[in-house]
């Protein structure tokens, strides 16, 4: 009998004295980790805590300096992904794993053939709908090219492609950041299905809610150590803040100043704005010293609003002003142009944000060349100067700034995103979901830098899928619904019941409630 307990209790992945480092960098020291089936096991920590190497080491993309693995008490050794896959650990990493150019069943039956070599297209995309249905894509057409789909489309793609590989062990490294509230819920049901048919899962994410929510176990790492493993539920939310950062956050949001009255001479005006059908006559201003939000489902045209105003939409029709007076973006090189300043943090800072390959100096300075160059020649001493200079302004974490851009944990090549459009002195920033998949300590980062800066003058336009970030730093919030503003929030009326009310456009009565 006890025979019998003690191997239904012996963990399906065993991690002891695990360690990694980069150079003279640490990224884990002497870890000692357990993963179980039938469980749920939440891994939380700031980025730059160690969790992405720890998966990496689990999925054999890394291999550790020191330490051991087992795999149903077996040692094992993985000298690469092939060797994790075999023994049905399988990993949907925050950055997309897709080949753009194949379409979604190609993508999901990537390791599929059939005799000889042979790829069976029919049975492929038979295959490929039955699994985009357990995903609830059943809509999604399989012949489509990945490059066509929006990132809440593509992400459920790669959980698809997951699942045709039966899983024994599933890693999701951010996996819901950038799927909507219904799509959450999809996710959630297949979750708990897959442990509950004894699948185990390691789950990682930076919204404390959805840990709550989802989680069996959680583990905290901080600094490359592994803090403490804890049943769900067992620790505050304070506590496991205080156990990730080490520090008290007194408040997550900084404090917001009295909403002025709109003023006569708004900086950008915009009137009547329409693009196909995803963008039907938006108006709405914006005054220095602003932080105004966009809010509503994904895809009911807030991302088409800001690639408009930075240039990247053709055909655009309506009128911007900028300063009263009228001006045409034909590029994002008008947008940035001097006199008007316009800024743009992409939503995907790894294909839209940065050159991976290329250096965190060269990045930096990507969009502020022209201002340092002299007599038709960079100023290297200058660049240097200046990346520096933002490096400390915006505590970013590094080894070297010539090491590449892509060895950066995720909130750190977002600092380097915002602070390559920072050296343009931007006057209206805007924002795209820009702490996606960042830990809450960056996070606060990132709320103090946007009000001090819109303190200093400029004016942001900030677009979020959590509507917390919307109610804690907004002064004014506009709600997109099927391409228009539906409704336009200041002060009280700035809650979660009136953000979702009028994301479905429902009317609100006096006292707030849905109609």
């Amino acid at each position: 009998m006890a025979a019998s307990s003690e191997a239904k209790d012996q963990p399906f992945l065993q991690l002891s004295g695990i360690g990694k480092a980069y150079g003279g960098v640490v990224a884990l020291q002497d870890v000692t980790f357990a993963a179980h089936r039938h469980s749920i096991h939440a891994v939380l920590g700031e980025n730059g805590a160690g969790k992405s190497t720890l998966i990496k080491i689990i999925s054999g993309v890394v291999h550790p300096d020191g330490g051991s693995i087992a795999v149903d008490g077996q040692p094992v050794r993985f000298r690469g992904p092939n060797d994790a896959l075999a023994h049905g650990i399988v990993c949907v990493f925050q950055e997309l794993s897709l080949v753009p150019d194949l379409t979604v069943a190609e993508n999901i039956c990537v390791t599929d053939s059939g005799p000889f070599g042979f790829i069976n297209a029919g049975a492929q995309r038979r295959k490929a709908e039955e699994l985009l249905a357990r995903v609830g894509c059943s809509d999604l057409n399989p012949r489509l090219p990945v490059r066509d789909l929006p990132l809440s489309r593509r992400q459920l793609v790669e959980l698809a492609k997951a699942l045709e590989r039966n899983p024994r062990l599933l890693i999701l490294d951010e996996a819901t950041s950038a799927l909507t509230a219904g799509d959450v819920e999809t996710v959630y049901g297949i979750l708990r299905r897959l442990r509950d048919e004894g699948v185990a899962i390691l789950f990682i994410s930076h919204r404390m809610h959805e840990i709550e929510a989802l989680a069996d176990t959680c583990s905290v790492f901080r600094s490359g150590r592994h803090i403490e493993t804890f049943t769900q539920g067992t620790r505050s939310a304070d506590d496991i803040v205080r156990m990730m950062i080490g520090r008290e956050i007194s408040q997550i949001y900084p404090p917001r100043p009295e909403t002025a009255p709109a003023s006569a001479n708004p900086l950008i005006q915009v009137d009547r704005l329409v693009w196909t059908d995803r963008l039907r006559d938006v108006s709405f201003s914006l005054d220095k010293g602003q932080i105004v939000g966009l809010g509503g489902l994904e895809g009911q045209g807030q991302r088409d609003l800001l690639l408009g105003l930075f240039g990247v939409l053709r055909d655009l029709q309506g009128t911007i002003r900028v300063d009263g007076n009228p001006v045409t973006l034909r590029s994002p090189a008008d947008a940035k142009a001097a006199g008007l300043g316009i800024a743009l943090v992409p939503e995907d800072r790894k294909t839209e944000g940065l050159m991976l390959s290329m250096s965190i100096r060269e990045n930096t300075t990507l969009s502020s060349l022209d201002r340092l160059v002299k007599g038709g020649l960079l100023d290297l001493e200058a660049e240097k100067r200046v990346v520096a200079d933002s490096i400390k302004a915006l505590s970013i974490k590094l080894g070297n700034p010539e090491d590449a851009v892509g060895t950066l944990s995720g909130g750190n090549q977002q600092k380097v995103v915002l602070s390559k459009w920072l050296l343009t002195k931007p006057r209206v920033i805007l924002l795209m979901d820009p702490t996606r998949g960042i830990d809450v300590g960056t996070k606060q980062e990132f709320y103090r830098l946007m009000r001090r800066l819109a303190d200093e003058g400029a004016a942001i336009l900030f677009y979020s899928t959590d509507y917390e970030e919307l109610l804690g730093m907004c002064d004014r919030v506009l709600v997109l619904y099927r391409g228009r503003i539906t409704r336009e929030l200041t002060g009280d009326e700035i809650t979660e019941r009136n953000i979702v009310a009028a994301a479905f456009d429902m009317a609100v009565d006096s006292e707030g409630a849905a109609a």
